[in-house]
């Protein structure tokens, strides 16, 4: 397997030695930029926006200050809104469904590292995948952790850190996040 296969597979892969990963790792970086100091049109960033992430929707905004590894990997369903200061590591797949809104300065975060200190120390690193249903809105600050996966209609609290996954139609919130209210 090459590193980036197993990248998206959730195995050890080194990544800061792949001439394919750093050359992915490079252009994604370009094109953030682009969309950070690029000073676009409304039309010139849903370009960059469409080559920058996987796939997309129509009516998708990645606002000021987003950061990604790959882009690639991201997939974002119809009217998708990431406001200011976003980060999404995408070493494995993210996927988030139509009418999803991401408050200013959240961190989706697929990339871990091994909890072995001889391995992390080696510069190995591992990611697992996130998945966000339909109709979810994450608040400002929030953190979600790799491997959680999100039901549809979620709200997630402000300054959350999302350990774990949750079912369609709940808020949660807290260090770690846990339900607090359950939506109709």
């Amino acid at each position: 397997m090459t590193e980036r296969e197993k990248m998206l597979a959730g195995e050890l892969y080194c990544g800061h030695n792949d001439p394919e990963l750093v050359r992915l790792h490079r252009h994604a970086i370009e094109l953030c930029e682009k969309l950070n100091f690029g000073g676009l049109s409304d039309e010139e960033r849903d370009k960059v926006t469409r080559q920058l992430l996987g796939k997309c929707g129509q009516k998708v905004v990645l606002g000021r200050g987003f950061w990604c590894d790959y882009g690639s990997n991201i997939e974002v369903g119809e009217n998708f809104y990431a406001n200011y200061d976003v980060v999404i590591l995408d070493v494995c797949k993210v996927k988030i469904g139509k009418n999803c809104l991401i408050a200013p300065q959240a961190g989706i975060y697929t990339a871990c590292h091994p909890l072995d200190e001889e391995t992390r120390i080696s510069g190995l690193e591992l990611g697992k995948p996130i998945t966000i249903g339909d109709n979810c809105w994450i608040g400002g600050h929030a953190v979600i952790n790799p491997g959680v996966t999100l039901g549809d209609n979620v709200v997630v609290g402000s300054g959350s850190v999302v350990t774990k996954s949750f079912p369609s139609n709940v808020v949660i919130a807290g260090n770690p996040a846990r339900i607090v209210k359950y939506l109709k």
